[in-house]
């Protein structure tokens, strides 16, 4: 979904890189006017020509096959996520696709998170917040339905404060937009939200040139405004047959002092809801 229309050939790039040479065995000595990779270094590590490699970087050539795939991937050390995605750049899905200007939460998703203990939200595949229920409500203005949680942990100043680790949520959350774009390259909502933190937001430039692929659970680290720190875990869990929309679920430790935070939470609730 780049801006070039050679999503290919940007990835490749922009992972290429990404890749220290003494990481691959070769020598980094001298100077070198490329970051990472030279082309024809990366050509030589996947076994196939520097010309034809330059024909697949520049969007000349846009049918290798699924070999060359998966030796370009080792070259450039993608994990399997990265890997995954390589190949769905180079083999996009065909055939037309609805986009709903409206997503609405698919099937009963918004009344079982209403029945969840737990800090809950059902995200759209624009990570639009298609219904939260109370607890995620309390937890961050961010999780408001009808909020989209990227554009507000990108650009409200308020993200910052919440996330003591922001930088590692905000990477989170790109590399995790990245994942659903290839699936839907057509998709102009997706296109017009990455078009836009483009533009607004320095940080997303950063995460997207980076080209990190794949959403990853992991702990959070929040400093909330009435119940001070605590630490979740987030878990996804896929909608089957919703067009890519998916749980988002935060957990804490039983018995700790962020599960007696989010205790207190609860029992405050709209105390806490009014507050932010």
């Amino acid at each position: 979904m780049a801006a070039s229309g050679n999503t290919l050939g940007d990835y490749l790039r922009a992972r290429r890189g990404q890749v220290k040479p003494e990481d691959v065995g070769l020598a980094a000595g001298g100077r070198r006017r490329v970051q990472g990779l030279r082309r024809e270094e990366l050509a030589t590590l996947a076994g196939i020509s520097a010309d034809y490699y330059l024909r697949l970087e520049q969007g000349r050539d846009k049918n290798p096959s699924a070999q060359i795939l998966d030796a370009l991937a080792r070259a450039l050390r993608l994990d399997a996520k990265a890997a995954e995605y390589l190949h769905q750049l180079a083999r996009p899905s065909s055939g037309h696709r609805e986009h709903a200007d409206i997503e609405v939460a698919a099937d009963d998703s918004a009344e079982l998170i209403e029945q969840f203990a737990m800090p809950a939200i059902v995200a759209g595949r624009c990570l639009d917040v298609l219904a939260a229920n109370p607890l995620a409500r309390a937890l961050s203005p961010g999780f408001a339905p009808g909020q989209n949680f990227l554009r507000w942990r990108l650009l409200d100043p308020a993200a910052r404060e919440l996330y003591i680790d922001w930088d590692e949520m905000t990477d989170i959350a790109v590399s995790g937009l990245r994942e659903v774009a290839a699936s839907d390259p057509e998709d102009p909502r997706l296109g017009s939200l990455i078009a836009e933190l483009s533009a607004t937001s320095g940080r997303f430039r950063e995460l997207w040139g980076r080209a990190d692929v794949g959403y990853r659970s992991s702990l959070i680290h929040l400093r909330h405004p009435i119940v001070g720190e605590l630490y979740l875990r987030s878990h996804r869990l896929s909608i089957t047959h919703s067009g890519g929309q998916h749980l988002l679920i935060y957990r804490v430790e039983p018995g700790s002092a962020s599960a007696a935070a989010l205790e207190a939470l609860a029992r405050g609730e709209g105390r806490a809801h009014s507050h932010q």
